[in-house]
């Protein structure tokens, strides 16, 4: 029976006599849960309460909406191109002139023969003044470098979507190993007690003459085996365990079971693949980035563009020279710059650029690609996973019986122990199926969410408060000034 994307193994009662119904009475009340049975329902950690933590503290995430604040600031920037630019300017020295002056003769008046001046002095000469600069016309370049970092922006967006999808799908993946393993272990160490018991009796019955020494090396061999299986499912409980930490936060602690979660997927293949082509987060930023290549090639092209600039300038001068004790200018005009030839760079610029162009376009046919391949995949998993777990309850009810079956007829002398061992073995392997079966599943159903573009904390209606990049976007696209971040750093 299914119970929360978990099977538990049903317990029987009607054990048969002797030696084995100690054996089988060890076996069977065993839960097979994807996770232990938890003291307290109130208490346990649900798989939307590890993946909101996730979503809230995980480092990766985080970094990555940092570089989206960051990205924001590149509109900013390029918004900067349509406002003046103000510069104040101050000097201030000591300042000597030597300075000889010749008035050459001037016919018809008493200056017949040419006369000298000499100017020789220290002054101290100090200025300030300001100068306001505003760009008129520049090809278009600050209109186009503006899109162009607004589709930056966008792109980030969809990146940081993609890291999103990447965190929840890592966090419901180890959500799931953890609780596979826990069960795993609990099979391991309810097996190593059914084998010791077996070993036990097996050993009393060849004290009793009832089974030759080949019997109890079997059992002995057995034993071992299930030593050996319960430490490497402890060895790999504890390594999942120190990856849930890393990519949740916290160390896992009672866990309750998960359940699939392919109702918010469509509910066709064809709909996944239309879906997951256009509204994965890979697909979206490729397209932005040809958004941004075709905007690069008219920046590129706008440097070819006169440019046109007003400028206004005032200076205060005092004790400019000997003979200039203040002097006072101010100034405006307009100062047009036409390119005609700067040795060719920027025109193989543009043809990078249009290169450009063409990368990317193809880069959007590559990722939309790899974005059906994926839903393809994660699909054909789903379904997979779907009959792995049918396969393996009836597996694990045909081996209950089977076991069942030869330990009766071990009884009656028609089954020997080797038998008993196999098929006890068997039942082990089958509720360890039935376990990764379950695990398959759910992580399945959270893989075809991923490539269709809907894992999301939104989509999965997480119990935490929803990062929204826009905000930051609005508090620093027409900031000014100021250097502190809206955060406060």
């Amino acid at each position: 029976m299914v119970v929360s994307g978990i099977m538990a193994p049903r317990v029987r009662q009607n054990l048969p006599a002797g030696w084995g119904r100690r054996a089988m009475g060890a076996v069977f009340p065993v839960c097979v849960a994807l996770l232990a049975v938890a003291p307290s329902e109130a208490s346990a950690e649900t798989i939307e309460q590890a993946l909101a933590r996730a979503y809230q503290n995980n480092p990766q995430l985080n970094a990555q909406r940092a570089v989206v604040r960051q990205t924001d600031e590149g509109v900013a920037q390029a918004l900067s191109g349509y406002r003046p630019t103000l510069t104040a300017n101050a000097s201030a020295g000591d300042q000597y002139t030597s300075e000889k002056e010749v008035f050459p003769p001037i016919p018809g008046t008493a200056f017949t023969q040419s006369v000298g001046v000499q100017i020789k002095g220290h002054t101290q000469p100090y200025s300030f003044g300001a100068t306001a600069s505003q760009t008129l016309f520049n090809g278009g370049q600050t209109a186009n470098k503006v899109r162009a970092a607004e589709s930056q922006v966008s792109a980030a967006r969809e990146t940081l979507r993609v890291m999103e999808q990447s965190v929840l799908l890592a966090a419901a993946t180890i959500y799931m190993d953890v609780s596979r393993d826990t069960a795993n272990l609990e099979v391991q160490q309810n097996n190593l007690r059914v084998l010791q018991r077996m070993f036990k009796d097996t050993h009393d019955r060849f004290a009793a003459g009832q089974v030759t020494s080949t019997d109890v090396a079997q059992a002995e061999a057995q034993l071992a085996a299930g030593e050996a299986g319960l430490h490497a499912a402890e060895a790999t409980l504890m390594t999942t365990q120190a990856n849930y930490r890393r990519i949740i936060g916290n160390d896992p602690e009672n866990l309750s079971p998960a359940t699939p979660v392919e109702r918010f997927a469509p509910a066709t293949l064809a709909a996944a693949i239309a879906v997951g082509s256009a509204q994965n987060p890979n697909v979206l930023a490729a397209m932005y980035g040809v958004d941004v290549a075709l905007l690069q090639v008219k920046i590129a092209e706008g440097v070819l563009w006169p440019t046109l600039t007003a400028q206004a300038n005032v200076q205060q001068q005092y004790n400019a020279s000997v003979t200039t004790p203040r002097l006072f200018t101010d100034s405006a005009m307009l100062n047009l710059a036409v390119p005609l030839y700067q040795g060719g760079a920027e025109y193989s610029n543009v043809r990078a650029n249009k290169e450009a162009v063409g990368h990317q376009e193809l880069n959007v046919d590559q990722v939309r690609e790899q974005a059906r391949a994926d839903v393809v995949q994660a699909w054909g998993q789903l379904q997979a996973a779907k009959a792995q777990v049918e396969a393996a309850e009836r597996q694990g009810n045909a081996s209950e019986r089977a076991l069942t079956g030869v330990r009766n007829e071990a009884l009656a002398g028609q089954r020997t122990t080797l038998d008993v061992l196999n098929a006890q073995q068997a039942l082990v392997n089958a509720r360890v199926s039935l376990i990764t079966a379950q695990h398959d599943r759910v992580v399945a159903s959270y893989s075809l969410l991923s490539a269709v573009g809907r894992l999301s904390a939104q989509d999965l209606a997480l119990p935490v408060s929803i990062y929204d990049p826009a905000v930051h976007y609005h508090q620093v696209r027409d900031s000014w000034i100021g250097l502190r971040t809206p955060s406060g750093q």
